[in-house]
């Protein structure tokens, strides 16, 4: 729910942008989105005996020089009680100006660190594939195989070997 709500508001906010000024007010919304991660501040804008008004400045703070078109939104959001939605709308709007320009992000998850060479030649080939400029980084965790997760492009391919693993015995089995 708070995404559909988010891409209302990114919606309004990117109409008639370009990307030069969509991306100054990625920044500074992801600047005060930083603040979403201390528990402190989380409390404060939860805290019902904190008016809005107060807390819209305290996020206004955040950002040197905000322009006006972000202290009119947070100001909305402060309003609407909606502040907590900023790091949706951050999410959001990184995905939108991914979009705009042509370039995504994603992550390799192994079990073992790869070497650089080879997470370039994944990034190559899902750049020419998609005839995109991607990135990758990498997350060793448990997985067994390899997965490569492109959120903004809705990208998920992986190579597990318990699946293979099932999926011969399967053959084999049918095969008799």
């Amino acid at each position: 729910m708070k995404d559909l709500i988010a891409k209302r508001y990114v919606k309004a906010l990117l109409d008639g942008r370009d990307l030069n000024s969509a991306t100054a007010v990625y920044n500074d919304l992801k600047t005060i989105s930083s603040a979403f991660k201390e528990e402190k501040f989380i409390s404060i804008i939860s805290s019902s005996e904190v008016d809005n008004s107060s807390k819209v400045e305290l996020i206004i703070s955040f950002v040197e020089n905000c322009s006006d078109e972000l202290k009119n939104l947070i100001k909305l959001l402060g309003t609407k009680k909606r502040i907590d939605l900023i790091p949706d709308i951050v999410k959001v709007l990184e995905g939108q100006i991914s979009r705009m320009n042509n370039t995504y992000t994603g992550v390799v998850y192994t079990n073992k660190e790869l070497k650089a060479k080879y997470v370039s030649s994944i990034e190559d080939q899902f750049s020419k594939k998609f005839d995109v400029k991607l990135s990758l980084s990498q997350n060793v965790c448990d997985y067994d195989g390899i997965k490569v997760d492109i959120d903004s492009l809705g990208v998920e391919i992986s190579f597990s070997k318990q699946r293979l693993k099932s999926q011969m015995i399967n053959h084999i089995l049918k095969a008799v």
